[in-house]
């Protein structure tokens, strides 16, 4: 049971409020979520922009900071059933296992600083959390319980950048990542346990499961890595511009601490670590200023979600493969606009279509990947020259099918069931120039 609920952990740390592919969460910046990112590597709007391209850093004059928070409103449910054997009748029973908005909100807050040196070199800093979760089943007795009553990852990234410009149109930037991450997995027995042990006492036989609500295990691990990132940017002086991002996959070693039910015996405690990556993504984007007042943007981005395969634990005496993934690289394609409405007032506007990182056969109640239509929204206002206040909004709805298929043989059950969700971001970033 311990591996299993180390599995879990890793699961949590990919996969997201369901606002992106597999594990990943965009809401870098509440500007650029107006245009749901698109042009998000090519348009320097304030100093967030150096979180997507860090060779944007040339393109913003002066000093300049830009803090802002991103509000995540999910609303997840799934219609399912468990599936677990009977030892007195021999027969299959089920039980209702449907959730309902088991998502809590959360706000993802961000702060970013640059600096322009002079017209070659400039620098900066992010602040910002690109991977979380939390969901927890309404108690801890639940028929789906066994698969993790709550979790619970946060992660905060500190991202410090540079760039140079080798002309007066092309820039590169470098910076590096450094990850903290920290997660919690709590797993609790089925309510469906105590009618199996009530119905072994009534034919003379001890009880062979652990009563509805009892703790099985309790898992939290944490652990800072390293990455970098690079970009290139080209800007013409007809307010045309091109840009490319790479940002460089993280491994993390996860160590954690376990409080496993052993029945009888207790709770033993292992410690147990596990490596896992979290890939590398790439984006190009381009932006066009087709009259003074409209600029039309658009994006790709790459996501190497094919190098998250085989997950393999270490603990005291040997090691163990868990669970071969089956996920694929997955794309995000976006196009968005901003209009000049006067000297004070921005509209921006965009739409994205995300691809899921797992299909059908391998999605996961930990892990209800699925195809998205982002839709979104923005004002902006100048209240001077050094001062602007971003107000966006994005509506985001799964498409497709989202069947899932779980077994937990510790327990002989097998969860199936259909996930449908849609999310709601709301965002507000202020930034100033001096």
């Amino acid at each position: 049971m311990q591996f299993r609920k180390l599995s879990l952990l890793v699961a949590a740390l990919v996969s997201g409020h369901v606002s992106a592919a597999g594990f990943q969460l965009s809401e870098t910046s509440a500007t650029g979520l107006g245009r749901a990112f698109a042009g998000a590597a090519a348009v320097a709007d304030n100093a967030s922009s150096q979180g997507r391209n860090a060779a944007m850093l040339l393109a913003l004059d002066g000093i300049q900071f830009s803090a802002g928070a991103v509000y995540i409103d999910p609303e997840v449910d799934t219609d399912g059933t468990v599936t677990y054997f009977n030892p007195v009748t021999g027969q299959m029973q089920q039980a209702n296992a449907d959730l309902n908005d088991y998502v809590p909100s959360a706000v993802v807050p961000n702060f970013y600083f640059s600096h322009k040196v002079d017209n070659t070199w400039a620098y900066g800093i992010g602040v910002t959390s690109n991977y979380g979760l939390t969901s927890e089943t309404p108690s801890d007795d639940h028929a789906a319980a066994f698969l993790g009553s709550k979790t619970e990852v946060i992660t905060v990234e500190l991202n410090p950048n540079v760039a140079y410009a080798i002309d007066e149109n092309y820039s590169i930037g470098f910076g590096i990542r450094a990850l903290y991450a920290d997660g919690e997995i709590i797993a609790h027995a089925p309510s469906w346990t105590d009618g199996l042990n009530q119905q072994l006492v009534a034919v003379g036989a001890a009880p062979a499961y652990p009563p509805g609500g009892t703790l099985l295990s309790k898992v939290s691990g944490d652990d800072i890595a390293w990455g970098y990132n690079f970009g290139v940017h080209w800007q013409s002086n007809k307010g045309h511009s091109l840009g490319f991002a790479y940002h460089s996959a993280i491994d993390l070693e996860l160590e954690g601490d376990y409080n496993v039910f052993a029945g009888e015996a207790g709770y033993v405690k292992r410690s147990a670590s596990m490596d896992v990556t979290l890939p590398a993504f790439a984006e190009f984007a381009g932006a066009h200023q087709l009259t003074p007042a409209l600029r039309m943007s658009a994006s790709i981005k790459w996501t190497q979600w094919s190098e998250f395969d085989d997950l393999i634990v270490d603990y005291d005496g040997g090691s163990d493969l868990l669970k071969e993934e089956k996920f694929d690289d997955s794309w995000r394609f976006a196009l968005g606009a901003d209009y000049r409405i006067n000297s004070n007032w921005l509209m921006r506007t965009g739409v994205a279509y995300d691809q899921a990182a797992v299909d059908n056969e391998h999605r996961t109640l930990s892990i209800p990947d699925s195809d998205r239509i982002w839709l979104s929204g923005g004002v902006a206002y100048e209240f001077s020259p050094q001062l602007t206040l971003d107000f966006s909004a994005t509506y985001i709805a799964a498409t497709g099918d989202g069947d899932i298929t779980e077994e937990q043989p510790a327990l002989g059950a097998l969860y199936e069931g259909e996930v449908d969700g849609d999310v709601w971001l709301l965002g507000v970033q202020a930034s100033y120039r001096f």
